[in-house]
């Protein structure tokens, strides 16, 4: 799907929830994105992105943070689109010119990315131009502790990556590997409450106006997580068995169990909630019992 704001040079590649959406903001010759997706998706990625420069150069790709599905693409688009200079913000610097996995999450999740580099980074306070406009970039801790979010201040658009959707905001990782970060979270949705956007262009699902609902909307989901912190490492650990999904389609009961067991934050979650059951079959059971899955046989089939 796509959204477009003419007066920014701005279109929203919005798609499943496997890959992030994808802001590409043109301006006479050429182009910037912010956020590239998932890596299985870096092929149509490139695709999409082509479309809207059309005969246009890339010249930038910017990260709200450093998760498998906001960066997955960046070296796919630095490969089709020779002399782009790349982005991120500035917690993981080091982690991205070591190529550490284990630091940026990738191999702890069983997740993927393919290995890019960086040019610059998005210092909060700092401002980048991004075609017709400057766009502030703010610290934006919490779901993921190096974050950032965009605001265009004359226009009132936010793109804030997985601080805030229409309907919540992205599992605080922090929290589960025992850091106390909920505050993060209220102090993000503080911010945002502050700069008062008009338009708020999420890491997932559709752009979005209705920003004081949204925002109460995440105040509840957080009161919620902060009543009974076991309802957020559940739901944690469903994500990452729904992601997986999400990629693969189907897959056997078989290798899903090995990607499950090779998986290290699954155990993280359990030891420092030893109190929850994280079995596999539990997660299924659940996802199955919420039409998020299906199990045929042998094969368990995302839904």
């Amino acid at each position: 799907m796509l959204t477009t704001f003419d007066s920014l040079g701005l279109t929203v590649l919005e798609r499943g929830w496997l890959s992030s959406n994808s802001t590409v903001i043109v301006d006479g010759n050429e182009g910037w994105v912010v956020d590239s997706g998932y890596a299985s998706h870096a092929p149509q990625t490139v695709e999409l992105v082509q479309q809207v420069l059309g005969a246009r150069k890339l010249v930038g790709i910017l990260n709200t943070h450093l998760h498998s599905d906001h960066c997955g693409g960046n070296a796919a688009l630095s490969s089709r689109f020779a002399g782009v200079q790349t982005w991120i913000p500035p917690g993981q610097a080091d982690a991205v010119r070591r190529w550490d996995v284990n630091a940026l999450t990738y191999q702890p999740t069983g997740q993927q990315c393919d290995q890019f580099s960086f040019d610059g980074l998005l210092q909060p306070g700092d401002e980048v131009r991004l075609g017709p406009a400057r766009w502030e970039v703010h610290a934006a801790p919490g779901h993921d502790p190096h974050a950032v979010l965009l605001f265009q201040r004359q226009h009132r658009v936010l793109i804030s990556g997985d601080a805030l959707w229409e309907n919540g905001f992205g599992v605080v990782f922090p929290e589960l590997e025992g850091l106390d970060a909920f505050h993060e979270v209220a102090n993000t949705l503080d911010l945002i409450q502050s700069l008062a956007p008009t338009v708020v262009i999420p890491g997932h699902g559709r752009p979005f106006e209705n920003v004081p609902a949204a925002l109460d909307r995440a105040h509840k989901r957080l009161d919620q997580f902060l009543a009974a912190p076991h309802r957020h490492a559940e739901y944690a650990a469903k994500v990452l068995v729904k992601f997986h999904l999400l990629d693969r389609q189907r897959l056997r009961q078989t290798d899903l169990e090995e990607w499950y067991r090779s998986t290290p934050y699954f155990a993280l979650v359990s030891q420092h909630r030893p109190d929850l059951d994280l079995t596999l079959p539990h997660l299924l059971d659940k996802l199955v019992s919420s039409s998020a899955a299906e199990i045929q046989g042998e094969w368990v089939i995302d839904r």
